[in-house]
């Protein structure tokens, strides 16, 4: 059997025995030529799952070691009859982490009150670290019939914070969910907060919002078009990170316990275990670490999927 592996996912070197033919590729070298006569496929999010990757190819089965599954036709899969899997909340406790340390680092108020869109894995912990702060707690899920609407939380909020899927079809698509009309009915001062995917805040809506509120605070982890960048916005935004929200030990370990556990459920293997011997260099994680992360895009913005694959996990 072969399996191609997108090299920066840890924990499964040395994990599949003989019988077993495992190439660890770059996001770069997962191509069609290089995958047509694989079994399966490890990958993230820089890899687009769809026809022009995987038409004709003997892939049957994908895993994506991430939260998020946009990057997925699912069309094409469900077609082609490849069965694919995500990992919901895999990660879930690192964007909470991520958004302490951004409101810590920009809100000097203590009596605030966070407004949360998607209340998923990740919206659930952000609620919680939350009201353990003291915080009033707001929530919009429509999908999930749970909290406010949009329109009806946000001019409440002194923090916006974006947990959703991007989604672009049905009646609650997130796509440039946060637009125009939304900032019109923010707070002058208020902190939004992007850990979800770039789509879900329309980039050119913020930029003019910000030109014309420049109170506005934003922190942006998430962009349309990564690995290119708005430059504009980039330096507008108070801070920014290349898209490492959910970048720990822990998350990254639990993503790859859960590909590896579907991955031998589908092909009706005996549980194999990740290899825990080989972990990831531990980087920065004491207090102000966003703004240092910050700092480096906003001199290298050029070098944002560089720094992205050199970070080392929280």
């Amino acid at each position: 059997m072969r399996i191609i592996i997108d090299k920066g996912i840890p924990f499964l070197e040395g994990v599949f025995g003989s019988g077993f033919e495992v190439l660890y590729l770059s996001p770069e070298e997962i191509t069609k030529d290089s995958v047509c006569e694989a079994d399966a496929l490890f990958v993230r999010t820089r890899t687009k799952i769809n026809r022009e990757l995987l038409d004709g190819s003997k892939v049957r089965f994908v895993a994506t070691a991430t939260i998020g599954f946009d990057h997925i036709d699912q069309d094409f899969c469900r077609e082609a009859g490849i069965y694919w899997v995500s990992c919901p909340g895999c990660n879930a406790q690192a964007v909470c982490d991520y958004i302490g340390e951004a409101i810590q680092s920009i809100e000097s108020k203590k009596d605030i009150t966070i407004g949360i869109v998607g209340y998923g894995h990740v919206g659930k912990k952000v609620a919680k670290m939350a009201k353990e702060k003291g915080f009033q707690v707001l929530v919009s899920d429509p999908p999930l019939g749970i909290g406010m609407t949009l329109d009806e939380m946000v001019p409440l909020c002194d923090v916006l914070t974006f947990h959703t899927p991007l989604t672009y079809e049905g009646n609650h698509a997130t796509y440039h969910l946060c637009n125009a009309s939304t900032l019109r009915n923010c707070k002058e001062n208020i902190l939004i907060i992007n850990a979800a995917r770039g789509g879900v805040i329309d980039e050119q809506a913020l930029i003019e919002h910000l030109q014309k509120t420049p109170s506005t605070r934003t922190v942006i982890d998430c962009w349309e078009g990564e690995p290119q960048l708005n430059k504009k916005l980039l330096e507008m935004v108070n801070l920014a990170s290349f898209h490492i929200a959910g970048y720990s030990v822990a998350g990254k370990m639990r993503a790859s316990e859960m590909c590896l556990e579907a991955f031998c459920e589908f092909f009706s293997l005996p549980i194999l275990s990740i290899n825990k011997k080989v972990v990831p260099l531990q980087g920065d994680s004491e207090p102000g670490w966003l703004e240092r992360i910050s700092n480096q895009l906003k001199k290298q913005p050029e070098s944002f999927e560089q720094l992205r694959q050199a970070y080392k996990l929280r």
